[in-house]
């Protein structure tokens, strides 16, 4: 059989060549960060000059991981247009709440049903009750803090109290099948 050639007549390189190169630079990419722990603080400040163009403004074991992100981002690709936006985004929403004063309400929080909402699941043929409160939830009569708390005392394993109740979809390998 024929060897394979790694350019096209084309003069385009092949999938396999791209292969090779992609290993290559796989390799390359984790030998530079292998090598990093072990650079003086000289090197590290070079090396951080030459993939910035700026001083570095950190000590060394910020210094480490930040060039370390920075190796791969340039081999690899920085994040995805989205990702930035919704981080700046979130940044400006912060930056607004501290300017005014007032605090920036977490996800759980912000995303919890409306107050005297009831969640209904049906667990190995008994039906459970759980009543949203302002400081919380509350089942059987106890007050609990999150749902995931309550899912464990109905399933008597550790379950993510939103997948539990249906709020969120819950992923691969979740503890205990839906019974």
């Amino acid at each position: 059989m024929p060897r394979r050639r790694n350019v096209n007549g084309f003069g385009h390189a092949s999938a396999e060549s791209g292969r090779v190169g992609e290993k290559a630079k796989h390799q390359s990419v984790l030998a530079q960060l292998a090598a990093l722990p072990s650079m003086s603080m000289a090197d590290l400040r070079e090396k951080w000059r030459s993939l910035t163009g700026s001083d570095p403004p950190f000590g060394r074991a910020m210094l480490i991981g930040r060039l370390a992100y920075r190796i791969q981002e340039v081999a690899f690709g920085g994040l995805k247009p989205v990702t930035v936006a919704r981080l700046d985004a979130l940044a400006r929403q912060i930056d607004r709440a501290a300017k005014s004063g007032r605090k920036v309400r977490p996800r759980a929080t912000r995303d919890r049903p409306v107050i005297g909402t009831r969640l209904i699941r049906e667990w190995r043929g008994v039906e459970h009750c759980v009543t949203v409160r302002q400081d919380g939830y509350e089942y059987q009569g106890r007050p609990y803090k999150s749902l995931s708390a309550i899912a464990r005392a109905i399933a008597g394993s550790r379950w993510n109290g939103w997948a539990f109740f249906g709020l969120r979809s819950s992923g691969a390998g979740e503890a205990g099948a839906d019974q």
